[in-house]
């Protein structure tokens, strides 16, 4: 497990909050502490987090609808659940969403850590992305720490926009990137301008990658994007 994981961490109760936000941070973890899902998902908006544990039950935005607004734009951030309920029906309705654990109050605190390690040490297994940070998109090598792509050409420099978009599209790889969701992400709104923006930053995207046949960024009306690589 790398160090300064960043936690996104959501909980509306402010002692159990500051609990977990102290024992995680004594652990090694940065934590970002949320009281609701509407913050917690600005939060996930401003910076890139490697875990999110969500409560269930929470003023604003509720955990379950939360994740949903997550894994519309990040398909592989791990998630766990926190909740007082231990209802099967909750537990699968959490699962259905795609969370990665659910972990049922009241609970220990070591072994909320031990989840969480054994559930990142699972990712960073599966991660595609190699030591470096180096990405293979088809036959092309893209770096997005650098916003660089490795071309036949020479190296092209992707701008911030098209970085952050670009990086959307890998981590949800044949899979639809929702397009409001992504407007919210990158630009902080989904206005019609900005939408009209990212449509300009996703046609300079196809372009840098056309050298590649088997690479295409679908459009999927009414829903969004969708990176394909043959």
């Amino acid at each position: 497990m790398k160090n300064l994981t960043r936690i996104l961490l959501a909980e509306d109760d402010i002692n159990l909050g500051q609990l977990l936000h102290t024992f995680l941070k004594s652990k090694g973890f940065e934590v970002s502490l949320a009281q609701n899902g509407k913050i917690a998902f600005e939060k996930f908006n401003q910076q890139e987090y490697d875990f999110c544990i969500f409560d269930i039950m929470m003023p604003e935005m509720d955990g379950f609808t939360l994740a949903k607004e997550v894994r519309e734009i990040d398909k592989k951030v791990p998630i766990l659940f926190l909740s007082a309920k231990s209802m099967k029906e909750d537990k699968l309705e959490g699962f259905s969403i795609g969370a990665d654990d659910y972990l049922t109050k009241p609970f220990a605190m070591e072994e909320l850590l031990a989840r969480i390690t054994a559930i990142l040490r699972r990712s960073e297994t599966e991660s595609e992305e190699s030591e470096n940070g180096e990405v293979q998109v088809g036959k092309i090598k893209y770096e997005p720490e650098y916003r660089l792509l490795h071309l036949k050409e020479g190296e092209k420099k992707l701008t911030t926009k098209e970085n952050q978009l670009l990086q959307l599209l890998v981590k949800n790889q044949n899979e639809i990137l929702d397009r409001n969701a992504t407007l919210r992400a990158i630009w902080g709104d989904d206005n019609y301008f900005n939408g009209r923006s990212m449509d300009v930053y996703i046609a300079k995207l196809r372009k840098a990658l056309k050298e590649d046949p088997a690479i295409e960024i679908m459009n999927v009306h009414g829903k969004g994007f969708k990176l394909i690589v043959k």
